[in-house]
């Protein structure tokens, strides 16, 4: 396994930061629904979470007749976000030791995600992620979400590695079929909160499962 470049999802890839979804279908719920138990069917919640998070609103507002229209529900949706971020999301197991692994080895690496970029931030101060990524790619700065491959190309071309040694870290079996369709190799990794866990493992070049942790790739590097 040569790893010479490596581009990184962050919420469910380098941060415990799911559950927030949890959260914000209780709060818009009670606020706007009067149900804290609302919840929109499956297809629309998966089409909302690999959006950006406006979009995501914007569709919800759509789908299921919720608040004056999306940007109320993305203004209260981000204030949600902000205070998960800053107060409760914590790395997930094993991440720092990899990075720092990747930084002595001299692995180029950035971040693609599409999470918000003041998001993004809050996550690189709290964790002082900045000396592992100097480039952050974020989808809503880019206009396109991840069932494009722009956002990993961009990322490829800003680290000037090989191809066939750069990988994708992704969480989410969309973005993992987009980076593979695309030409590159990945590491799909567990999250509890995540859809088509089953494919996540199928798809992905490394898989890392339920208990385990990134840093368990440091022998193959």
């Amino acid at each position: 396994m040569v790893i010479k470049g490596a581009i990184f999802d962050m919420d469910g890839t380098l941060v415990d930061s799911l559950g927030i979804w949890d959260v914000i279908w209780e709060r818009l719920g009670e606020r706007f629904a009067g149900d804290k138990d609302f919840r929109p069917d499956a297809v629309t919640e998966k089409a909302i979470r690999t959006s950006t998070l406006f979009d995501g609103m914007v569709l919800l507002h759509e789908k299921c007749d919720i608040g004056r229209d999306g940007m109320e529900l993305y203004t209260v949706a981000n204030s949600i976000c902000e205070n998960f971020y800053i107060e409760e999301v914590e790395l997930k197991d094993g991440v720092r030791e990899f990075l720092d692994h990747c930084l002595e080895k001299g692995v180029k690496m950035c971040v693609a995600s599409a999470t918000a970029r003041p998001l993004i931030d809050i996550v690189m101060k709290k964790f002082e992620l900045d000396r592992y990524f100097p480039r952050i790619f974020s989808c809503a700065e880019i206009g396109k979400g991840k069932e494009h491959p722009d956002i990993f190309i961009m990322a490829h071309e800003y680290l000037g590695t090989p191809k066939e040694s750069t990988w994708v870290f992704e969480d989410s079996i969309l973005s993992l079929e987009t980076a593979t369709r695309a030409g590159y190799k990945t590491v799909g990794v567990y999250d509890k909160y995540n859809f088509n866990l089953d494919k996540v493992e199928q798809i992905s070049t490394e898989y890392i499962g339920e208990g385990d942790s990134l840093a368990r790739l440091n022998a193959l590097i």
